[in-house]
């Protein structure tokens, strides 16, 4: 009898650890956190971001006015280098598909599932940092998903910024986020 409750035992004791394996697994299902895809052109925001300190809404205007930050058209990128006269195989690149008309096909890094509404510009009225959701791209020669993005990621810091001073409260309800 001794030998068939350690046997129960060890079954309850992996039961109960293969289900937390199970529900943590299960809980990362579409996160994508250090998502760091190559892209058709070698682009470093460290360089522009960090280097040059190129702000973040000069090149994502979107972020201003819309509730997608935008990537931005590749005209955008010839207002400097097109005057600059360093240049590089990827510059060569970026000019070659404006010389043809066609746009750059970057691959998004940043996603959240279709359910879940996201407004940059609510963000950026607000004072928060693009920094707060994207990490630190200044020093980022890819970029990559340094944030979860998950929904308890994002209530907790609505939590933390629930109305200060000068700033409006972050919203918790379910219906500002979710359709």
């Amino acid at each position: 009898m001794t030998r068939w409750k350690l046997v129960i035992a060890i079954a309850a004791i992996t039961s109960v650890v293969g289900a937390g394996v199970v529900a943590r697994e299960l809980s990362r299902v579409g996160v994508h956190q250090w998502y760091s895809p190559v892209q058709p052109i070698a682009f470093s925001h460290k360089l522009h971001a960090g280097d040059s300190r190129i702000p973040c809404l000069y090149c994502h205007f979107g972020a201003r006015t819309s509730r997608h930050a935008g990537i931005p058209p590749a005209n955008v990128c010839m207002n400097c280098h097109g005057i600059l006269q360093k240049q590089s195989a990827e510059i060569e690149k970026l000019k070659e598909l404006v010389a043809i008309a066609r746009p750059i096909a970057w691959t998004k890094v940043h996603n959240l599932p279709d359910f879940v509404y996201f407004n940059h510009s609510q963000h950026v009225i607000a004072g928060v940092a693009c920094q707060a959701c994207h990490g630190h791209v200044e020093r980022m020669e890819r970029i990559e998903q340094e944030a979860p993005l998950t929904m308890g990621w994002c209530i907790q810091c609505h939590r933390a910024h629930s109305g200060g001073a000068n700033a409006p409260a972050a919203s918790l309800d379910c219906g500002k986020c979710h359709y």
